[in-house]
């Protein structure tokens, strides 16, 4: 039996290394031996067993291996588990507001149903009609949003500069901009768009729900030289305003969840947990801790605590 294993897990390693190096190229011995945390005599027998069975693997100018262009794998079947992955993720995709996304989510789970086999399909069908994911969103259908989150992913990937008018809720106007996207970014219910604002000449963050109108320009761009999406959103935490919330504690195990941020503190007293965490963008976080109601309150920055007495003062017009 664990002979079987052994085999087996290095079957699954050798696919594993096809799919790896096809789409991150030029990777040193030391780099997947690490990735697999295998040894790197392991990977070079690895390498060679790919080579022996056909896959075209050749040794890159940058000093990594790589796979020749154009080598396609065979059709992939999928498990069960597999399949029910990937069909609970097109779903969520149907929960985004941008109408597109949710179109091509409902072919992609359409696609994925049409190659299981039957037994696996009539599994699929009896865990869909078992699983329901936010039952009362309704989406709103406005033909000004629909396609934007694609519009946005494809600009950069061809590194294409857009105009857009965007609004500024801190402010409550409408501004032109002309910015070079870098990168989207999901932050539990909203899309961020990471973006070099020549406006401002730094990189800033927008939110796709507030962009009006967008065009994308046939012109190109290069990105900032050094930039990585993934650094620069753990980066940025450390930038914006040191936040301090308390938290009542029959709230807390939902809000922890929920919290748009990394939690960097968190300190239990009596009924009530103090966390801190930082943030940038002070006006979306008042508006989304609102949720909480009078479960929660801040203890720091002042400019937050005022921006939730505002909000707060607001509604008692409305509802005094």
């Amino acid at each position: 039996m664990g002979n079987r294993e052994r085999a087996l897990n290095r079957t699954e390693r050798l696919f594993a290394l096809v799919l790896l190096l096809q789409n991150r190229p030029n990777m040193s011995s030391r780099d997947l031996a690490e990735h697999f945390e295998v040894s790197r005599r392991t990977i070079f027998r690895d390498l060679r067993a790919l080579g022996e069975s056909g896959v075209p693997l050749t040794y890159g100018e940058e000093g990594g291996y790589e796979i020749l262009e154009g080598y396609q794998l065979p059709p992939l079947m999928l498990s069960g588990r597999q399949a029910a992955m990937l069909l609970v993720g097109a779903d969520f995709m149907k929960l985004q507001a941008d109408a597109s996304l949710r179109k091509e989510a409902s072919e992609v789970a359409m696609k994925i149903r049409s190659v299981l086999p039957k037994h696996a399909r009539e599994y699929m069908d009896r865990l869909t009609d078992r699983t329901v994911l936010d039952p009362y969103w309704l989406h709103e259908e406005t033909a000004d949003a629909s396609g934007r989150w694609y519009e946005l992913s494809e600009a950069i990937a061809q590194r294409r500069s857009i105009v857009m008018s965007y609004y500024v809720e801190s402010r409550k106007e409408l501004t032109r901009r002309k910015v070079n996207p870098l990168g989207l970014v999901y932050y539990v219910d909203h899309w961020n768009l990471v973006a070099y604002d020549h406006l401002r000449s730094d990189i800033r963050n927008f939110l796709i729900e507030n962009i009006r109108e967008m065009f994308v320009l046939s012109e190109r761009f290069l990105p900032p030289e050094g930039f990585r999406l993934q650094e620069y959103v753990r980066a940025r935490g450390k930038r914006p305003e040191r936040t301090v919330i308390r938290f009542a504690a029959h709230l807390y195990h939902r809000a922890r969840r929920m919290l748009p941020a990394r939690i960097e503190e968190e300190r239990r007293a009596g009924n009530f947990v103090e966390v801190t965490i930082h943030f940038e963008n002070l006006a979306y976080l008042a508006r989304y801790l609102l949720r909480f109601g009078a479960g929660i309150e801040v203890l720091q920055p002042p400019a937050l605590r005022k921006q939730m007495h505002e909000l707060a003062m607001e509604l008692a017009a409305i509802y005094g």
